[in-house]
């Protein structure tokens, strides 16, 4: 199944911020799309892009945010729309 991420209204957020490191969190079921979505908002933004590799229970499990200055979390639903 492909889900739209919206990688293009992502990269605008990151511009908007003015942020230069970048904290992405998805769950395991987008974790293989994240080589994607980082080339991507890298030649975009020109930000460092980190992944979060650890757990992703829903939007209030979120990692500690110390030294980034955005974060940025991908979820799903059952049929593959937001």
């Amino acid at each position: 199944m492909e889900y739209d991420l919206e990688l293009e209204k992502v990269a605008r957020e990151i511009i908007k911020a003015k942020a230069k490191k970048v904290l992405i969190q998805l769950p395991d079921g987008l974790k293989p799309q994240a080589a994607k979505i980082t080339k991507y908002l890298k030649e975009k933004t020109r930000a460092e892009i980190f992944i979060w590799l650890g757990s992703c229970f829903g939007a209030c499990d979120t990692p500690n945010l110390d030294g980034f200055d955005l974060l940025i979390q991908w979820g799903h639903s059952k049929n593959g729309k937001r």
